[in-house]
């Protein structure tokens, strides 16, 4: 784990919710002499408060979603030749389990790439890799969760990567050494995206099988949307932070 890296993750924190709004409250704390700080708190405030709204998260998630429709349970399949899934972070010292373990966003995309594994008959490819506080990579746990929990038997594992450049980045060679240029790619519906984008770039030609979607087609309107809410602040930051991942993308290629 680089220094840049690290660097790169303590920015995204402080820009993303919500210590976004609570860094504006500090500033606004120390300067509060001055004339603009009950501003800046005031924008803090609402943006905070805004963040936490379940219409303000479907504003915000619903254009990432969109993007990749889900494949139909009847779709016939794909011409591809793997299918891809991406991890999304472990559960540490889980002790129901005795190891560390997938967390909730890894186990439901590890599920659904089984399930496209099983259905039509390809190969799969895990990727994600070891953080400092985990046992073992992301890659191995996906595998062993595939293996025996799931039944299906994963022929690669990218173990390197910290984050979905480094999926890319470094499943392609894996991939095209062994002739394959197409695959199906599994990911949450949010992040299908820039998952897409890069691993076009690496020189994969993508078909998206965004999971979980959080978004709907036809939405009604609930008192509940606009009361503030935990689960509407991670989507939240779900959304910014692929808006970010984005922007970075744009910055650096």
């Amino acid at each position: 784990m680089t220094f840049a890296w690290t660097l790169k993750i303590l920015i995204s924190m402080l820009l993303l919710p919500p210590a976004n709004g609570l860094a504006l409250l500090c500033v606004a704390g120390i300067f509060r002499r001055r004339r603009w700080a009950f501003g800046l708190a005031v924008v803090a405030a609402v943006l905070t408060i805004a963040q936490c709204l379940p219409a303000v998260a479907g504003w915000l998630i619903s254009p990432l979603e969109n993007q990749s429709a889900a494949i139909a349970p009847n779709a016939p399949k794909p011409e591809a030749g793997a299918i891809v899934i991406l991890g999304s972070g472990v559960a540490t010292h889980a002790m129901e389990y005795g190891s560390d373990t997938a967390n909730d966003r890894t186990l439901i995309r590890t599920r659904y790439g089984a399930m496209l594994a099983r259905r039509y008959d390809l190969p799969a490819l895990v990727t994600g890799g070891k953080l400092p506080d985990t046992e073992a990579s992301e890659a191995d746990i996906m595998a062993g969760i595939l293996r025996n929990e799931f039944g299906v038997e994963v022929r690669w594992q990218e173990a390197g990567s910290l984050d979905t450049a480094g999926n890319a980045a470094l499943s392609a060679p894996m991939l095209k050494a062994a002739g394959v240029r197409r695959i199906v790619l599994v990911t949450h519906a949010f992040h299908m995206p820039r998952a897409k984008l890069l691993f076009e770039r690496a020189g994969l030609e993508v078909i998206p099988a965004p999971t979980a979607f959080f978004s709907h087609a036809t939405v009604d309107w609930l008192l509940t949307d606009f009361l503030p809410q935990p689960k509407a602040l991670q989507l939240s930051d779900y959304a910014l932070h692929e808006r970010l991942g984005m922007a970075w993308i744009a910055l650096t290629h």
